[in-house]
């Protein structure tokens, strides 16, 4: 292979029609990668990936609470979780005037954990 600013690219023209086909039968539908890509913009902003970990630590945490922790308005903080809740990464439970929020299920958690390693290692 040549080698050209750093990326290696192969020196002839060979089309491996196994490899294309397999490929092109695994790969998921436009609406799903589309779905796939606006998950990982939602979890890809800061704020909103602090407020993921605060409650990946506990069953669930009031608004004021993951606000103290973060050192944000609650208003800040309502405005990311409504979008984290929008993409069901995250449910909440009401108790009076009291609105608890969890972790939507399992896979969220696992998506992080998974991130977190693969960034440390």
């Amino acid at each position: 292979m040549k080698k050209k600013k750093n990326i290696e690219i192969c020196q002839t023209i060979e089309v491996h029609e196994d490899i294309i086909r397999k490929v092109q039968e695994n790969t998921p539908n436009e609406e799903i990668l589309n779905n796939l890509s606006e998950l990982f913009k939602i979890i890809g902003d800061k704020t909103r990936m602090k407020i993921l970990y605060t409650l990946m630590q506990v069953d669930e945490i009031c608004v004021c609470d993951i606000s103290a922790v973060l050192n944000m308005s609650i208003s800040a903080i309502s405005h990311q979780l409504r979008i984290l809740r929008q993409s069901n990464l995250v449910k909440f439970r009401k108790t009076g005037k009291v609105v608890y929020y969890s972790l939507n299920d399992n896979h969220v958690k696992e998506l992080i954990e998974i991130g977190y390693i693969h960034v440390n290692e």
